[in-house]
């Protein structure tokens, strides 16, 4: 079983930022696929951005050029960077963390962005 906490949400004007951050709890952070998603009011769960073991990185459209996906294996944390944030992207946003052919999921943090 591994844990995953997400923490950096909070309430920002549009063209602000944030930066997310989700801690593991279990070294086998560093081999696995990460991911972010989010949730906005009503909406299914999307896809926003993943992050291999190696490093490489992948975008959605809707994100690419504003948010950037990092990590830090020494630490077991994932980071999310969202800069020039829009209405558009405000919901929960939640890791994840896929090994083995098992999803985990954090708890979610949640992001408002006022126009």
């Amino acid at each position: 079983q591994v844990q995953l906490v997400e923490s950096g949400g909070g309430s920002v004007q549009a063209g602000g930022s944030l930066r997310l951050s989700c801690e593991a709890s279990r070294s086998i952070f560093s081999i696995s696929m990460m991911g972010w998603y989010r949730q906005a009011p009503g909406k299914q769960r999307d896809w926003v951005a993943d992050i291999t073991s190696g490093g490489s990185t992948l975008y959605a459209e809707s994100v690419k050029g504003r948010f950037s996906i990092s990590r830090d294996n020494a630490k077991l944390t994932l980071y999310l960077q969202m800069n020039s944030l829009k209405a558009e992207d405000t919901g929960v946003y939640y890791c994840a963390l896929t090994v083995n052919g098992r999803i985990y999921w954090g708890q979610g943090t949640q992001v408002t962005v006022s126009s």
